[in-house]
């Protein structure tokens, strides 16, 4: 990298992993501008090329900082140098120099007001850098007069730069005009050697004070960054007691490594919030200086990330709220965030608000402060369904531990408490524009877990964005069937609406606001196993094939409410008469089902149903389709909020409030904690596979209603398996790009095969490897398959029907397709002719 010196990339790269601890410190959160030598800086008499970059290639690694930043004509995306990781990339792809502007961005990605001033010393022909020091001398002067504390960097080049901590108060504007008469005051007083005006001419034998790089358009290399020079030279902080030493140089990389190393770093008053750093409001030396450039009668105590009392980015939070009427947190101190096997740990908190509406606040940890926003409609349970997601002002990171009444008449009154909290690993942030990170919550908390999600700004309003939960990472495309929103044609319509483990369905709509003026959201519950149950008491009940339902009753009305906030009271209004249920306000959960001939609870029946909303399609379809809904929680009671309480508590009351009635409904079977645990749950399922039903839930006795996706509830389901033929396969996308998306499977019905659906998960890495293989030695050109639909054959490859594999499945379709099939492996035992629909399984 540097020829002359024998520098290498690998040194470049061990440079700035030494110097990262106060190299970050000093650029963290602002917008980064590289000047990068691919091919080395070369020699003085060939020297290499250099280019100058400010936008982020496509190719830039998803976890690298970020912030957009628009101007005139276009807008650009900046690295943000915030972690050690982004600068080690930095180093790779040559970016031997970075510079950074004065100010930094907030977690909306708007710029904040200027945090420190710089003055570059820049000496003409005939000057040096004693006369440098000599004008630093000057400045430092005037600069304490006006009670800022100036830290002198030997910038690496010729010069030296001035740098002053400022306490966020003034303007780009405001700054450049004290540093231009600063600079004019300079030259005034001694013309003999400094100049402020940029014209070559007038600077032979003195030093330029150019002090428009406190321009909020202009950038300076950021202190610690090496040069692109023939040396590695660097821009290095130093003491003043140095700059008095006639040894005084521009240093190398190794001397600056070793300083770092001793513990040293100068810049720490500018870079690190020290109180020295505030303002006073003495006069300057000279009249035309003659202002307080720190804006204020105290010091400044809080710099970038301190989460403190002066901390700009907390300016809108504190002038919301009255200190003296709210129990609400008002500082938090920076801490470093907890380390787990070297990986940085931020905290999040997701904080139940019951304000004028219910809703939840969504707060991740970010440089000293929670970056927070508002969900309407809570966390997203399902891949399929982005919810609103509105940005509001930072929070101090006190707030991550804040439960508590805010009092009436005060801003966001209401009751907070912790719905999740834990850590979470960032995978992706710019700015004001998009954030990707998988949250880690606690065992009983509302996540259930582990959940990626990704904020995206909707590109509207500047506080509009969507949340979105994502597959965890590394789950290959296809492992998840995106599902039609409920009412919309095609194949899957009983999907969308169905109560199974791929959550809610179907796109966030207006619909949804029957469920939001309620308050009420329901519960929903993990997939888990019999293993799961161990240690806790728990309460076993069947596990309903139907449509979710709040019941949503007051003195007018009773309002059926699905899972994803549609209003559906009309398609059923057998079960919305007022006088068959009590007469007080109520909002109890349960499930619609329809009973098929077989006495047992029928999805594809109900399919008939839950389309409807017309009085005589309705009508009609109440004698051919009868439904019942089964209640199995009571929510709210007689003016009673219930949530709180444990489940065996909310149980008595669901048992005492309900009354038969002559309306289609009844009580959820219950096997309580004494019967559950005299039962093997095996057997228990074994009886749910025979009398065709999916499985179990098992709820915790002492759990509370969240309101959202819980560990306190689980789903036990039934595993059916059936052997099916391969006679296709569909290409994949994004990381199985190059190997299998699903397999098009069948089974044997005459000459060709019954085509029961495609599988695309539960397939393992080597078996991927593998399977493009096999698939390859058995091309054919037409179908095996009697009905592949179009969907499905669009890209099909054909395969001769001669592979014997084994899944795992929900339960069949009215249509005769596997539901949720997941790959278990071959049956190299069987042949295809030997394949048949498992007994008691069919559809």
């Amino acid at each position: 990298m540097y020829p002359e010196t024998g520098t290498t990339k690998a040194d470049v790269l061990a440079y700035y992993a030494a110097v990262a601890p106060v190299l970050i410190p000093a650029a963290r959160n602002r917008p980064a501008t590289r000047k990068r030598w691919v091919h080395g800086v070369g020699t003085a008499g060939a020297p290499g090329e250099m280019f100058f970059q400010k936008n982020l290639d496509h190719s830039t690694p998803g976890w690298v900082p970020r912030a957009s930043i628009t101007h005139k004509d276009r807008t650009i995306q900046y690295p943000l140098v915030n972690d050690p990781a982004t600068l080690t990339w930095l180093a790779q792809i040559a970016a031997l120099e970075i510079h950074v502007p004065q100010w930094r961005v907030d977690s909306h990605g708007n710029a904040l007001p200027p945090d420190r001033l710089v003055l570059d010393l820049d000496p003409g022909e005939g000057a040096g850098l004693a006369e440098c020091v000599e004008v630093a001398r000057l400045a430092r002067a005037i600069l304490e007069d006006v009670g800022l504390e100036p830290v002198p960097v030997t910038s690496g080049s010729k010069g030296i730069h001035l740098y002053a901590a400022l306490d966020g108060s003034q303007s780009s504007d405001q700054v450049s005009e004290f540093a231009h008469e600063l600079a004019r005051s300079l030259e005034a007083d001694h013309p003999d050697i400094a100049v402020s005006d940029m014209k070559k001419t007038l600077r032979t034998g003195k030093v330029l004070v150019d002090w428009s790089q406190n321009s909020a358009a202009k950038t300076t290399i950021v202190p610690y960054s090496l040069r692109g020079r023939l040396r590695p030279t660097v821009a290095a902080p130093r003491t003043w007691r140095e700059l008095a030493s006639p040894s005084l140089h521009q240093l190398d990389f190794r001397e600056v490594m070793k300083r770092v190393a001793a513990g040293k770093d100068p810049f720490a008053p500018v870079s690190g919030g020290r109180k020295e750093a505030g303002a006073a409001s003495a006069h300057a030396a000279d009249n035309r200086t003659d202002r307080r450039i720190g804006g204020g009668a105290e010091p400044a105590t809080g710099q970038a990330g301190d989460g403190g009392d002066t901390d700009p980015r907390l300016e809108m939070y504190r002038s919301k709220r009255d200190r003296a009427g709210t129990p609400e947190p008002f500082t938090a101190e920076r801490h470093q965030a907890e380390s787990d096997g070297g990986t940085l740990r931020e905290k999040f908190v997701i904080q139940e608000h019951r304000a004028r509406r219910l809703h939840y606040d969504f707060r991740l940890e970010r440089d000293g402060v929670l970056v927070s926003w508002a969900l309407p409609k809570g966390v997203p349970t399902s891949k399929t369904q982005n919810h609103l997601a509105v940005q509001t002002e930072d929070h101090p990171l006190d707030y991550a531990d804040f439960e508590g009444v805010i009092p009436k008449d005060q801003y966001g009154a209401g009751t907070v408490s912790i719905w999740d909290r834990g850590y979470y690993e960032c995978e992706k942030w710019i700015a004001g524009k998009e954030v990707i990170a998988t949250l880690t919550g606690a065992d009983d908390g509302g996540l259930g877990g582990a959940r990626r999600f990704a904020l995206i700004h909707t590109g509207q309003a500047s506080d509009q964005w969507l949340i979105h939960l994502m597959d965890p990472p590394g789950t290959p495309e296809g492992h998840s069937r995106a599902r039609r929103p409920h009412g919309t044609a095609g194949d899957d319509d009983a999907d969308s609406a169905r109560d199974d483990d791929d959550g809610e369905a179907g796109a966030e709509t207006g619909s949804g606001a029957a469920l939001q003026a309620s308050g009420f959201s329901p519960m929903l519950a993990s997939a888990g196993t019999a293993a799961d149950l161990a240690g806790k008491d728990w309460q076993l009940e069947l596990k309903w094939d139907g449509v979710r339902a709040l019941v949503v009753g007051d003195a007018a009305q009773i309002r059926l409410i699905s899972r994803n906030g549609n209003d559906m009271s009309a398609s059923y209004p057998e079960l919305t008469d007022r006088s068959c249920w009590p007469e007080h306000d109520f909002v109890a959960d349960g499930e619609i089902i329809a009973v098929g001939r077989n006495g047992r609870p029928d999805f594809g029946l109900l399919q008939g149903r839950m389309k409807l909303s017309k009085a005589a399609d309705v009508a009609k379809a109440q004698a051919s389709t009868p439904v019942r809904l089964v209640l199995f929680d009571l929510l709210f009671d007689a003016g009673g909020d219930l949530r709180r309480l444990p489940l065996s508590e909310r149980r008595r009351r669901l048992e005492r409030f309900f009354r038969p009635s002559g309306a289609p409904v009844d009580l959820s079977g219950v096997i309580d904690g004494d019967a559950a645990r005299s039962l093997d749950v095996a057997h228990i399922l074994e009886s749910a596979a025979e009398l065709g039903l999916e499985g179990v839930m098992a709820k915790r006795t002492d759990g509370r209603y969240v309101g959202q996706r819980s560990r306190s509830w689980l789903k036990l389901k039934v595993e059916r398996t059936q052997e099916v033929v391969v006679g296709g396969w569909r290409p994949g996308k994004g990381e199985r790009r190059d190997s299998v998306g699903s397999l098009l499977v069948g089974i044997p019905d005459g000459p060709k095969l019954r085509y029961v659906g495609r599988v695309g998960s539960g397939f393992s890495t080597s078996e991927l490897k593998e399977l493009r293989q096999q698939l390859d030695a058995l091309p054919r050109k037409t179908s095996p398959f009697r009905d592949v639909p179009d969907a499905d054959a669009a890209d099909a490859h054909w395969v001769s029907a001669k592979l014997v594999g084994e899944v795992t499945f929900g339960e069949w379709t009215g249509a005769g397709k596997l539901r949720h099939p997941v790959w278990r492996g071959w049956r190299l035992d069987k042949a295809p002719a030997d394949v048949v629909v498992e007994a008691g399984a069919g559809p």
